[in-house]
């Protein structure tokens, strides 16, 4: 995983500078579509097949992904897989989402809750989650039923637990101190 992130890195940073230059959100959404074709395990056992040419395994995502291409995600793809990295593709889109939230001043937040949230409360929670992190938050809901009440939020490398799973945690740390 760490690897993968690595070799992620450049190209996402080199995808971003190119993007910058025209409408980033097109960009994203086709680096997104690219990502998750790239997934998909007949594509990689295909892509990774000595039989297979470079021409032919561009071909096939481009097809599978089903949206016309813009020149520059075209060139990518094409690099991409002349490097022998599309195993790499799905890293790639999340580290390129990121610099793209980065730029526009929003931060990803996942928000670990055991039941679903309503759009009025969760509304609410990221407002006061902005307040609290300093920042514009792009919130997604995660169900993880055994936290058994309240919420974990994640915002990058900080977390914010205040689950009933969080706070028996602590009190059974406290007792047996």
């Amino acid at each position: 995983m760490a690897e993968l992130t690595t070799i992620a890195r450049p190209y996402a940073e080199a995808l971003f500078q190119v993007a910058r230059q025209g409408d980033v959100s097109v960009w994203a959404q086709q680096i997104e579509a690219l990502a998750q074709v790239a997934q998909h395990p007949q594509v990689r056992q295909f892509s990774e097949s000595p039989k297979a040419s470079e021409d032919q395994v561009v071909d096939l995502v481009t097809t599978a992904v089903q949206l016309p291409l813009l020149p520059g995600v075209q060139n990518f793809l094409r690099t991409v897989v002349a490097n022998g990295r599309l195993v790499a593709l799905p890293a790639i889109a999340e580290q390129f989402h990121g610099l793209v939230s980065a730029a526009s001043g929003v931060s990803d937040a996942v928000i670990y809750s055991p039941y679903p949230i309503e759009p009025a409360q969760l509304a609410e929670v990221v407002s006061s989650l902005e307040k609290r992190f300093g920042r514009k938050l792009s919130a997604s809901v995660v169900l993880e039923p055994e936290l058994i009440g309240g919420i974990r939020v994640v915002v990058g490398d900080e977390v914010l637990d205040t689950s009933v799973k969080a706070r028996l945690e602590r009190m059974k740390v406290a007792l047996s101190a």
